[in-house]
């Protein structure tokens, strides 16, 4: 197959009267190629008879019941009226023949027509989750992104989970990366911020909401276009920075998030301006000195060194809470954080490490424990001898004999002579 400079070239030549040879020689292609090309595309032939043809009037019957019918479910139906090929095939036919109807209100998300939104600067921040089920250090992580919705800069927090508490952590964390907030916060139903089944928000997320003097924008239900710009954030997010990200841990991926934030996000050009420059006029509200303080509260299992790991940091518990389980409660703008037993006692407080930071605090009252915990467990006996020779005792064959008449009183006993009997009358 030629390029199209090739193919210009051949016809030039052969404009002054090269021969087909002497073209040939002097692009080094096949005589045969350049005679073809020189010739022009020659009549095409008519396509084949589709094989769906004799079943044309019953699919176009199935579309107009249901535009949506699977094609696994029109194969079978197919295959009971006497179709022989294959399910490939028959899909392919399916396309080739556009029986299928067009649903325009799939292709647009409900709209058959599409116009883009105006954003007043600093009118609006869109926000959304972005959840990471694989990760470097073991755990799911919860990204919340928050995306402005004139200069489309985009700001996320990475958090242990989605809970009211967690939402109100990262949505201050990312206030405080963006510099301020917006006039309105733009959501979708999430449960922690919308009452199931209406268009009212929480309680507890208005309260939030009075904190930070703002107001809320719950979107329509099945309408995520009307939060685009947070949306492709997070396909942006996910298709440029983590996908590649370095990362080991929760801290040096929030620490690596954050300066792909500036280094690459901000950098980017948008009608001959960076995305930076256009969040500079965005004029965005002051935000309160401190976060709204809403709690932490999440379930952790006391691991076999009695430490229990939150944020990227382990905190220490007294040592018989080892295999247990127990809740830790750290509430937003405080310096420390609790630990509380599954019986509502608390059994530890420490101070709250900086999230990531991949600390250990324990205790001089704990390490006093724990150590004295080894000690009284150190022992210099034999260790257990797997590979001897252990039948079963006096004890267990008492309780076998005893298990064995026990079956031969309450079960009943067949006596296999009767089988024989019956089996030479039968013949």
């Amino acid at each position: 197959m030629l390029t199209e400079e090739d193919d210009v070239e051949i016809h030039a030549l052969a404009r002054r009267g090269w021969s087909v040879s002497a073209i040939a020689r002097h692009t080094g292609r096949d005589r045969k190629t350049v005679r073809k090309y020189l010739k022009g595309a020659g009549p095409s032939r008519e396509p084949a008879v589709s094989c769906l043809e004799p079943l044309r009037e019953y699919l176009v019957a199935r579309f107009v019941d249901d535009a949506h019918v699977d094609g696994t479910v029109l194969y079978r139906e197919a295959v009971a009226l006497g179709f022989e090929r294959s399910y490939v095939t028959f899909v392919r036919e399916l396309r080739r023949l556009g029986l299928r109807p067009r649903c325009e209100a799939c292709r647009s998300g409900g709209h058959g027509v599409t116009v883009e939104l105006v954003h007043e600067p600093g009118e609006e921040l869109q926000f959304d989750w972005l959840e990471l089920s694989e990760t470097p250090w073991g755990q799911p992580a919860y990204v919340l992104v928050g995306a402005l919705s004139f200069s489309g800069q985009c700001r996320a927090v990475i958090c242990e989970g989605m809970t009211f508490g967690h939402l109100v952590e990262g949505l201050d964390g990312v206030l405080r990366r963006l510099g301020g907030t917006a006039r309105a916060w733009r959501t979708d139903r999430m449960a922690t911020v919308v009452l199931p089944g209406t268009d009212r928000i929480t309680v507890q997320f208005a309260q939030v909401a009075k904190h930070y003097g703002v107001q809320v924008w719950v979107c329509p239900p099945r309408r995520p276009q009307r939060k685009g710009v947070v949306e492709a954030a997070v396909k942006y997010i996910t298709r440029s920075w983590w996908t590649s990200a370095p990362v080991a841990s929760l801290g040096q991926a929030q620490a690596d998030l954050d300066r792909w934030a500036v280094a690459v996000s901000d950098r980017r050009k948008r009608h001959g301006q960076t995305i930076a420059g256009f969040a500079a006029q965005e004029g965005l509200l002051a935000l309160p000195a401190a976060a709204f303080p809403a709690q932490l509260q999440v379930e952790r299992v006391v691991g076999r060194s009695a430490l229990v790991a939150f944020e990227g940091n382990r905190y220490s518990v007294p040592p018989g809470l080892v295999g247990q389980t127990v809740t830790v409660l750290a509430r937003l703008g405080e310096l420390h954080l609790e630990v509380v037993s599954a019986a509502g006692r608390r059994v530890a407080r420490h101070r709250r490490a900086p999230t990531g930071a991949g600390q250990l605090l324990r205790s001089d009252q704990h390490a006093r424990s724990l150590e004295q915990a080894v000690l009284d467990a150190f022992t210099t006996d034999k260790p257990c001898r797997r590979k001897a020779n252990r039948p079963p005792g006096p004890a267990a064959l008492t309780a076998t004999t005893r298990l064995q008449d026990q079956g031969t009183n309450g079960g009943v006993v067949v006596d296999l002579e009767d089988y024989a009997q019956i089996a030479s009358v039968a013949r």
